[in-house]
C-alpha cells in the first residue's frame, strides 16, 4: 500500500470504528508522518502516544490522555528562520478541530502550551503549538536575539501563522480531510499572536480568545524600564512586599466600594472609576512602617502614572489600583535578573548588548525603538478586523483589572478603537466582545474570582459550570452563533478548587458591569446583574 493510500485508509478507518485494531492502524500511520515532504519543513519526530499518563517533560504529567500522534516539526522558509511547531493529533474520535496555541514573554520553548494542548486533546481536538521562531530565548530572556532582525519578524507577526498552516497541512495528511472548525487561545504575548492572526491572516482561526493581549508592544516594554528606573535610580526608593502590601489595602478601602463594586469584596470591581492617590499614605514623622516615605510615595505613582514625559505628562498607559501584589514586586526585581529591568532584551536589539537601563531617557529614545520594531512588532495597534469580521469570524477577549504586566485601560483603549471603526457597539458587538475581571492578576489567579477559562490549569471553571466558560462561549458563538452575555466567575476557597466554591461572580461584555441587584448572597452570582448603569430598584 503506498504512503498516501495508508493514510486515506486510515482516515476512513477513523470514522468508520473504534476499536483496538484501527487505533494500532493509526498508531502506524503516525509514524509515517515522519515522511511526509511539506515545503521549508522537516518531521523531526512522528510518535504514538499511548492512552494514560503523559509526561513530556520532567515537570509536567499529564493524566487520563487519550491515545494520540505527537508530531514536532521544524520549519526554515527564510534565512536566519528556524520556526519550531509540535502538534498532537487525537488517534480516535477527532472532532475536526484544529487548535492553535500561543505563548508567553519572549517564547523560545514548545513546552509552555502543553497545558492548553492537553485540555484540547482531551476535547478530541487536534492541538498545536510553537516557539515562534525565537530559540534559544526564554520566556523571561531576549538577549539571545540581538542581532537577529528575522527572529524578531517571526516573533513579532509571522510564526503563529506559519505554525497554523503547517498544523492544518499535517491534520489534513493524518485524518485526510479539513477542519470543520479552527479556534486559538492565547494570553499575553498569546493575546498578542490571537489579535494578529485576527487582523491579518483572517483564514486562519474561526473563532478566536485572546487574553490579556500585548498590543502595543514597545511601549508595554518600555513601562517595565520606567518602573525599574522609578524602584532603583536613587536608593531607598524600592516598595518592599509589606509596603506594597500596605499600599495594596489602602487602594482597596479607598476604591472597593466605587461604581459597581461592593465594600465587603477584597478587590475592586472597577478600578477606573477611582481616583487613589498614593500620597494620603505619606509619612508625617518617622517610618514606622505603616505610611510611605515621601521616595515611596514617588515610585508607586511612577507605577499608577506609566511612562511619561519630563514635564510628568503621561506618554502610555500605566497600572490600576489593585495590581500593587500581583506583579510589582516582578517588577522590581525580575526573578530572571534582579539586576535589570524586565523583559528588557528589546531594547538590546535596538542600542546593542551594552545598553544600559540607567541611561534609558523615553522621550529621546522611543521614536528610535519604534521606528527599528514597531512595523514588526505593533502591528495590532495598526492591524483591522475587517475581513475576520467579514467571513463571520468570533472574538473574544479578556483581561484582569489587577493586572500588573498588561495595563487594562490599553486593551480598553483598543477596543473602543475598535468600536469606532466599526460604526458603533452594536456592530463590534457582532463579532467580537471584551470581558474585564475584577481582581484577576496578568492571564490568571489574583484575589477576586478568575476561574473561566477551562483552558487554563490556573484558572478552571467548575466542570459543573457550563456558562463559566469563555473558551466554552467562544466555541458556542462560532458554531451555534449564540453569542456570550455573561461568564459565571469563580474564586475557590484558598484558591483550590478541592475545598469548595467561595464566590462566583458573572463577567460582562464591556461596557457593561455587574450590579448588585440589592438581596440575595452576594457570592451568587444570580444576585447580580450585566447594566452599563446601576439599575433602578
Amino acid at each position: 500500500m503506498t504512503q498516501m493510500a495508508k493514510m486515506i485508509f486510515v482516515a476512513a478507518a477513523t470514522v468508520l470504528c473504534a476499536s483496538s485494531l484501527c487505533a494500532a492502524a493509526q498508531a502506524g500511520a503516525c509514524e509515517d508522518l515522519a515522511n511526509l515532504k511539506l515545503a521549508d519543513t522537516t518531521i523531526k519526530s512522528a510518535q504514538a502516544v499511548p492512552a494514560g499518563d503523559f509526561a513530556p517533560t520532567p515537570k509536567a504529567t499529564y493524566h487520563d490522555m487519550p491515545a494520540f500522534c505527537r508530531v514536532t516539526a521544524e520549519v526554515k522558509d527564510a534565512p536566519d528562520s528556524d520556526i519550531n511547531v509540535e502538534i498532537w493529533l487525537p488517534l480516535e474520535n477527532w472532532k475536526g478541530v484544529f487548535h492553535g496555541t500561543g505563548n508567553g514573554g519572549y517564547a523560545g520553548i514548545l513546552a509552555e502550551a502543553y497545558d492548553e494542548m492537553a485540555a484540547g486533546l482531551k476535547r478530541g481536538y487536534a492541538s498545536a503549538t510553537t516557539d515562534m521562531g525565537t530559540a534559544p530565548s526564554t520566556i523571561l530572556d531576549g538577549d539571545p536575539l540581538l542581532g537577529h532582525p528575522q527572529k524578531w519578524k517571526d516573533w513579532g507577526r509571522l510564526s503563529t501563522h506559519v505554525m497554523t498552516v503547517v498544523g492544518k497541512q499535517i491534520e489534513k495528511a493524518f485524518y485526510g480531510a479539513e477542519p470543520k472548525h479552527s479556534y486559538f487561545t492565547g494570553c499575553s504575548t498569546g493575546g498578542q499572536q490571537a489579535l494578529i492572526e485576527a487582523q491579518y491572516y483572517p483564514d486562519d482561526y474561526d473563532g478566536i480568545l485572546a487574553g490579556a493581549p500585548v498590543i502595543n508592544r514597545t511601549w508595554g516594554h518600555v513601562i517595565g524600564v520606567t518602573v525599574y528606573q522609578a524602584a532603583h535610580l536613587e536608593p531607598d526608593h524600592t516598595l518592599s512586599p509589606a509596603k506594597l502590601t500596605l499600599l495594596h489595602e489602602a487602594a482597596i478601602k479607598a476604591c472597593g466600594g466605587k461604581s459597581n463594586g461592593l465594600k465587603s469584596d477584597a478587590f475592586i470591581a472597577d478600578p477606573m472609576a477611582c481616583k487613589f492617590d498614593p500620597a494620603k499614605l505619606i509619612c508625617h514623622g518617622a517610618d514606622d512602617g505603616k505610611c510611605l516615605t515621601p521616595a515611596e510615595v514617588k515610585t508607586a505613582k511612577a507605577f499608577y502614572a506609566g511612562p511619561t514625559d519630563h514635564d510628568g505628562k503621561p506618554l502610555f498607559f500605566g497600572l490600576l489600583p489593585g495590581s500593587e501584589l500581583n506583579g510589582w514586586a516582578f517588577d522590581e526585581a525580575p526573578i530572571n535578573n534582579p539586576n535589570e529591568p524586565a523583559f528588557d532584551g528589546l531594547f538590546k536589539w535596538v542600542f546593542g548588548a551594552d545598553w544600559n537601563w540607567r541611561d534609558f531617557d523615553t522621550v529621546r529614545d522611543m521614536p528610535k525603538v519604534d521606528a527599528m520594531l514597531g512595523p514588526d512588532l505593533n502591528g495590532a495597534v495598526t492591524g483591522s478586523f475587517d475581513k475576520f469580521e467579514a467571513r463571520g469570524g468570533k472574538l473574544v477577549m479578556y483581561q484582569g483589572w489587577a493586572d500588573a504586566i498588561i495595563p487594562p485601560s490599553q486593551t480598553i483603549a483598543f477596543y473602543l478603537k475598535t468600536v469606532k471603526q466599526f460604526g458603533g457597539l452594536r456592530n463590534t458587538r457582532k463579532f467580537a466582545r471584551l470581558f474585564m475581571a475584577p481582581g484577576m492578576a496578568h492571564c490568571a489567579l489574583g484575589e477576586g474570582p478568575t476561574a473561566f477559562n477551562s483552558l487554563s490549569r490556573f484558572s478552571a471553571p467548575p466542570d459543573s459550570q457550563a456558562d463559566g466558560d469563555v473558551f466554552a462561549a467562544m466555541t458556542k458563538w462560532v458554531e451555534d452563533g449564540q453569542a456570550p452575555t455573561r461568564i459565571i466567575a469563580t474564586e475557590y476557597v484558598d484558591h483550590s478548587p478541592a475545598k469548595g466554591i467561595a464566590m462566583q461572580r458573572p463577567l460582562c461584555p464591556y461596557p457593561q458591569k455587574a450590579w448588585y441587584e440589592g438581596a440575595g448572597n452576594t457570592n451568587n452570582a444570580s444576585n447580580f446583574i450585566c447594566a452599563v448603569a446601576r439599575p433602578k430598584n
